[in-house]
Parts: structure tokens; C-alpha cells; sequence
């Protein structure tokens, strides 16, 4: 856990115009920076950053907060993985508190491993490069392939020395603990003594989220079949390949930017797709998709298109895939490739353009992917087909968003030219077998439901009310606004912070917010003026849970021109010039509202009122709140009707 003091030092010390000018080219305007939205693809900036207010805001795509959310968003890193970046970039300790002994161990033996992962890198990518062996055979299998420098050097690639030693005695001048390597998979031991376990084989690395090495993938360059193809790291406290993704470090941006995300069966595929253009690209590293992978894709998008190998292991693997991302709630397609061919393979014969429109022409969804290649099956027998439209059932089943499957029903019952209701009665069948209670509704059915009758009284939603008290309080708090303070004896005219106006006379008539959001920070205010503070946006901003909402209100896309007024003498009724008179409408619309659902709901209880004992009691509350909203609206200057 990192300490408070410390997250303090960290926000203090972190520059938000130069952390995100790190990722995005930002252009001063005004008091502000703008730039071109990392979220939305756009030709007119539309991306604030307020270095006064220590926030982002993105018009585009809504996003906004502080400095870590934004490393949050753009970066996919968990609340302490954006401070430690940031801790990182200005050189600040962190002393995590209440470690114990054990829990120090284990940290310290975490570095350890990360630490050797990173010297055997660099010993393979040298070896790769300046090796008489690396280059001979290593470089020039990858330039076979077609691979630029460029791409080798984005994916780390390497070579180990076909040599039983070269790597440990490599590591015993660097002084690096044998034990740890050994725990890293890097070395072995048998009978014999030690051995390096990649050696002699092209050197694959797998990077967690953030980019640090966790383990190592190796494929042999032998013919002999005796020989497994590829060797991969075992698992460690660093490496669970369950939930690691080959290729997401490098691929992220591009998914984020495309809002989607190919996957692929092995590394060569992502690396030769990557070098043709289509950096969009993971890998489950040889393994089967497992929730942990998916979960790191629903991350960056709900969008996955599967690029499995066309023979029959790979449509098995597709087929489980498929059914494993739409649990998930995933929009699933398949490409398939022509008869021998797979991603890898593929990509190095065609032009990268020829490569990106088969992508995109021939991407189907999962009903046509099954029904495709369980029917070639069925040579027309009767029993075949109804067990495909059995597994299509259980397919739809499992997607858990109703509207979702509902259209898949109805496709499948047009591919199979069945009657809808049919296949709507089995998918509720395999729900209810699931313990769900979602019920699936036709796309082309009309609502049965009657109508409800027309209602003279409309209850207020009073959330953009409630809005408005916050966002005034927020980018105006400490502000003053004149007063009049009536007491026995005189009149006078009082300085009054606005957020203490507000304050004072949302608790004076007993109001709270029913967004729970603005009930925090309207509770957050009035803490700081008990203790005699006037707390502004930047305390706010630091509130992981508030900060975007702290965006959203003390952001604006537009400011007003310098000119606009000293060059042009054009003059505009700014809210921060009358806001005695905003804070005042803002506070009794609210008011209003209130008292006006009050007196609704009396009015609905009087209706339904079985017994008369009560009726001229809540009748004469009716009353009184009537009276108290005429008050209020004589003080907005509307005329009200009974």
C-alpha cells in the first residue's frame, strides 16, 4: 500500500501538461493546452488540459480527470501502477508501509526475477546482432522472413547461443544469482550439470502491460522432429500465461485507436501481421484462450476478430474461443484463410494492402462461422442439423446481453428458415437450466404492454440541478458574492464565499442529493468549511473516484478570444461576473423542484388514500408545500399555476 504522503509528493511533483505531452502534441491555447483526442480519432482538437486545474478533459469521447487517470485510461495501468509511473518519472521513492518480512521477501525475490529476465534480453539480442552464430543464423532466418530491423527491435527479438554455458557464464561475471535464473526457467539442470534451456534457439520476448520482461518464448531452428518446435518459459511469481497476452504491449495504442483487437494463435503471427500493417494483434501464445486473456482484451475493446489456422485443430480452437468471448459479452467475428495457409503465412504473400481488405471482407459472425463448417459435416442428415442448430443454441445462450441474442435468433432462424418463436422457447430453456432470469424477445415483436396513461403531474429529475450546485461550488467556491444579512436591529451586506452560500442554504432547508457522487463532494465541502477551508478542484482531482466528474464540471471546450473584448470592445454577460445571480437561480431552482415532486407525491398518496381519516391532514400539507413553492418561484421571477 502506498503511504498518503507519498500519493501526495507524487501529484505535487507531476507536471500533467508534461506527462500527457509525453504521449500527445499539445498546442497552447489560452491558459490552456489542446491537442488531438488519444480516445477518438478526430481532425479538430478537441483535448483540454488544464495545467491550473490539473486536468484533462476529452470532448470526444467524454473521458477526463486527473494526471494518473489519464495514464489510467491511455496507458491501461491499475491505480498503483500509474503512481509508481509517475513516482518513477520524478524520481520518488515509495516506501510501501505494513510489509512484513515475507512480504518484503517475495518483493525483493519479484525484482530479482524481473531484473534477470531483462540481463538475459540483452545478452540474447547481442547475441543476435553481434554474434558470428546470432548473426549467421538468427538474423538472417528473421530477414528471411522478411522482417525489418525495425520490427526485431520492437519485439526484443534475440538469439541464444547454441552452447550449453554461454548464457550462465555470462551471468556469473555480471555476479547475477544462478538460483534466480533457475527459478526464471533460463537454466536447467540435469545429470550432467547445468545447461541453457533456449539455447540454440530464436528468442521470443513476452512483456507484461507496462513493458518489463516476464518471460521468454524459443523456436528451434533444427529440422529434427525429435526436437519440440518452440520451448516457453515456465510459470513464475512474474509469469502466469493464463493472463498474459503476446504482443499487447506493443498492440494496445492500436487497439484503443481501432477498436479492435485480432487474435492469433502463435508469436509469428503476431509479429509478421504487426510488420504488415496490422498492429492490432495478441497472441494467446500457443495456449488456449483462457478469462484471464480475455478479460486484459475487454480492457481495450469489446471488438475481437479470431485469425485461427484453417485446419481442423484450428477451428477446434476457434469454436472454443468464439464461445468463450461471448461470455464475456465480446462482439465476436472469424476470418478464415484459404486451405494450408495461416495468419503468418498468409501475410508474407500478399502487399499489406491486399492483406488489410481480405481482413476486412472476409470477417463473418460466429452463426455463420458454425453453421459453415458444421453443416459440411452433416451431409443433409436430418439428426446432423438439428444437432448444429443445437450447438448454435448453447453458443446464443451464453451471451448475456438480451438484445445481443435476440438478433442472433433471428439470423439463425433465417439461415435455418425455422419459425423464431421455436428458437427463442430452446435459448430460454438452456437460460433457465443457467438459473437466469433474462428473458429473450424478439427483434421484429411489438409491444404488448399497454400504454401508460397520461399524467398531468411529471416528477423532476433533479440531477442536472443537482449538477449545477456542484459544478458552481466547484470553479467558484472561494469566490465571495454580496449578501444581505437582515437582523433584529439592521441590514447589512456581507462578503459570503459561494460554496458556503450554497452550503448553508441546502442544509437549511434539510436537502440532500440523490446522486451519489454529488452528495460526496457536497459532504467534502462542507468537512473543509467546518474546519474554516474553502477546498477547490484541485483537492478533488486527487480522488480517483471523483476526478472525472471534477473534469467534466471545470472543463470547457471553448474559451473567449483576448480580443473578443480589449481588441474588438465586443462585451459578454460571463457567468463569473454575476454569480450572485447564478449561485441564487441555481440554488432555488432546486428548490423548486424539490418542493414541487413533495408535493406530487402527496398528491398521488391522496388518490390512492383508502381510508378518509387522514385526508384533510395531508390535504393541508399540500397546502403548505404549495405556499412554500409559490415562495420559491416568486424568487425566480415565475408565475406558476395551481
Amino acid at each position: 500500500m502506498i503511504p498518503q504522503d507519498t500519493i501526495g509528493k507524487i501529484f505535487d511533483a507531476a507536471d500533467i501538461v508534461e506527462v500527457i505531452g509525453d504521449f500527445i502534441h499539445l498546442k497552447k491555447s489560452g491558459s490552456n493546452f489542446k491537442g488531438l483526442s488519444p480516445f477518438a480519432n478526430e481532425k479538430t482538437p478537441s483535448f483540454m488540459v488544464s495545467p491550473g486545474k490539473r486536468i484533462f478533459k476529452d470532448f470526444s469521447s467524454g473521458k477526463g480527470g486527473n494526471v494518473v487517470t489519464f495514464l489510467m485510461e491511455h496507458e491501461h495501468l491499475s491505480y498503483p501502477e500509474a503512481l509508481k509511473w509517475l513516482a518513477s518519472k520524478y524520481n520518488i521513492e515509495i516506501i510501501e508501509k505494513e510489509e512484513t518480512e515475507d512480504q518484503l521477501k517475495e518483493k525483493h525475490q519479484r525484482e530479482a526475477l524481473y531484473l534477470a529476465h531483462q540481463f538475459a534480453n540483452e545478452f540474447f539480442k547481442l547475441s543476435l546482432k553481434e554474434s558470428d552464430e546470432g548473426k549467421s543464423i538468427g538474423l538472417s532466418y528473421l530477414k528471411k522472413r522478411g522482417y525489418h530491423l525495425k520490427t526485431i527491435d520492437e519485439f526484443e527479438l534475440g538469439y541464444s547461443p547454441d552452447n550449453y554455458s554461454a548464457l550462465e557464464n555470462k551471468a556469473k561475471e555480471a555476479n547475477y544469482s544462478l538460483e534466480t535464473l533457475k527459478k526464471a526457467g533460463l537454466i536447467k539442470e540435469n545429470e550432467k550439470g547445468n545447461y541453457d534451456f533456449f539455447r540454440g534457439r530464436i528468442i521470443f520476448p513476452i512483456h507484461n502491460i507496462t513493458g518489463r520482461i516476464i518471460g521468454f518464448g524459443g523456436r528451434t531452428l533444427r529440422k529434427d522432429t525429435k526436437v519440440a518446435k518452440y520451448f516457453n518459459s515456465p510459470e513464475s511469481e512474474i509469469y502466469n500465461k493464463s493472463n498474459v497476452l503476446y504482443g499487447l504491449f506493443q498492440s494496445k495504442n492500436e487497439i484503443i485507436k481501432n477498436d479492435c483487437c485480432f487474435l492469433v494463435e502463435g508469436y509469428t503471427d503476431v509479429i509478421s501481421l504487426h510488420h504488415n500493417g496490422i498492429k492490432n494483434t495478441v497472441s494467446s501464445s500457443g495456449t488456449s484462450l483462457t478469462e484471464g486473456q480475455i478479460r486484459l482484451i475487454k480492457r481495450f475493446t469489446n471488438n475481437v476478430v479470431i485469425l485461427y489456422d484453417s485446419d481442423p485443430a484450428g477451428i477446434s480452437a476457434s469454436f472454443r474461443g468464439v464461445d468463450m468471448l461471448l461470455k464475456t459479452g465480446l462482439n465476436v467475428k472469424v476470418v478464415l484463410f484459404p486451405t494450408g495457409e495461416d495468419p503468418d503465412s498468409y501475410a508474407n504473400q500478399v502487399s499489406n494492402e491486399d492483406l488489410k481488405l481480405y481482413l476486412e471482407d472476409n470477417q463473418i459472425d460466429f452463426i455463420s462461422f458454425k453453421t459453415n463448417h458444421l453443416l459440411e459435416k452433416t451431409k443433409n442428415d436430418p439428426v446432423n442439423i438439428s444437432k448444429t442448430i443445437n450447438e448454435i443454441i448453447v453458443s446464443i445462450s451464453i451471451i448475456p446481453d438480451a438484445v445481443s441474442r435476440s438478433v442472433y435468433i433471428k439470423k439463425t432462424a433465417q439461415v435455418f428458415e425455422m419459425d423464431e418463436q421455436l428458437l427463442i422457447n430452446e435459448v430460454q430453456k438452456k437460460l433457465r437450466s443457467k438459473g437466469a432470469t433474462t428473458t429473450v424477445v424478439p427483434v421484429s415483436a411489438k409491444s404488448t404492454l399497454p400504454s401508460k396513461p397520461f399524467e398531468k403531474g411529471i416528477k423532476h429529475d433533479l440531477v442536472e440541478q443537482e449538477k449545477d450546485l456542484i459544478r458552481l461550488m466547484l470553479n467558484y467556491g472561494a469566490r465571495s458574492i454580496p449578501l444581505e444579512i437582515r437582523n433584529e436591529s439592521e441590514e447589512s451586506i456581507e462578503e459570503y464565499p459561494l460554496a458556503q452560500y450554497i452550503i448553508e442554504e441546502i442544509l437549511t432547508d434539510k436537502l440532500s442529493y440523490s446522486n451519489e457522487k454529488y452528495q460526496l463532494v457536497f459532504d467534502e465541502f462542507l468537512e473543509g468549511l467546518q474546519k474554516g477551508l474553502i477546498l477547490n478542484e484541485q483537492h478533488f482531482s486527487q480522488n480517483n473516484d471523483l476526478t472525472g466528474l471534477v473534469a467534466d464540471l471545470t472543463t470547457t471546450e471553448n474559451t473567449l478570444s483576448y480580443n473578443w473584448k480589449k481588441k474588438h470592445q465586443i462585451h459578454t454577460n460571463l457567468e463569473s461576473e454575476r454569480l450572485k445571480q447564478a449561485a441564487h437561480q441555481s440554488v432555488y431552482i432546486f428548490k423548486l423542484r424539490v418542493t414541487e415532486n413533495l408535493i406530487l407525491e402527496k398528491q398521488q398518496f391522496l388518490k390512492n388514500l383508502e381510508s378518509s381519516e387522514s385526508y384533510e391532514s395531508i390535504l393541508e400539507e399540500i397546502k403548505e408545500l404549495i405556499k412554500v413553492r409559490n415562495i420559491f418561484a416568486d424568487e425566480l421571477g415565475i408565475i406558476v399555476t395551481q
